[in-house]
């Protein structure tokens, strides 16, 4: 078996890079000698059942988890050992599961602070009505506190305050995980369509997403990239 099942790529240039990465939680070794490439321009899945280590993998990649070995290239260029904060100014963003908003501020304030690496405010005000325009709903509630929004909504909110910094690589964790059929169909659609906005790598236990959304897909099992 090759470590990646192609389903079609479509972009040449190499985008992000994991280089034969471990990473353990005290004694246990959570991921184990992970490596995979995401061009610019694709939708990969990485696949796998909950505890494979999917989220882990993500969060390295981010800066939120440090590595004990392996390397994890952005545009040429070592994330290992970088703070979050610069990795995302470099165009990398992670919405982790779980959708994290910030309860107590509005749709707007939200958003804002999604936005705080642009220091352009046209700029800003244009990522702001490209993310209303993509989720009308967040438009129609923008004065309403993130925390009386549904599910599906918060989902919405999270991912649309990581695209107001544009970021050329969008990594998303378990992005439908709990949500409805109509949110679920909704960011499936959203998903399937990422190559206008940017490059999309996001995880999930669901088969059904590979068919749907995928270029490629990774499949994670027991800390291994499998196939």
């Amino acid at each position: 078996m090759t470590e990646e099942l192609e389903k079609g790529t479509l972009g040449e240039e190499t985008l992000l890079e994991v280089k034969e990465l471990n990473v353990y939680y005290g004694l246990i070794r959570a991921i184990k000698d992970v490596s995979f490439k995401v061009r610019k321009g694709e939708i990969v899945t990485l696949i796998g059942a909950n505890g494979a280590g999917k989220t882990t993998t993500m969060q390295s990649i981010t800066g939120l988890l440090h590595p004990k070995s392996g390397h994890i290239f952005y545009k040429g260029k070592e994330l290992v050992g970088m703070p979050t904060h610069k990795i995302v100014k470099m165009g990398l963003t992670l919405v982790p599961e779980g959708r994290r908003v910030f309860a107590e501020l509005t749709v707007y304030e939200n958003l804002q602070m999604g936005g705080f690496t642009e220091k352009d405010r046209n700029k800003l005000k244009e990522n702001l009505e490209m993310v209303y325009e993509l989720f009308p709903r967040l438009g129609e509630r923008r004065k309403q506190l993130a925390g009386a929004l549904s599910g599906g909504e918060q989902q919405m909110l999270a991912i649309g305050r990581a695209m107001m910094c544009q970021p050329e690589l969008l990594l998303l964790d378990e992005p439908v995980n709990g949500l409805d059929f109509q949110s679920t169909e909704f960011l499936y659609q959203l998903m399937g369509s990422y190559q206008q906005y940017g490059t999309l790598l996001f995880s999930s236990h669901i088969l059904e997403s590979i068919c749907l959304t995928s270029d490629r897909v990774l499949v994670l099992e027991q800390g291994r990239i499998s196939r």
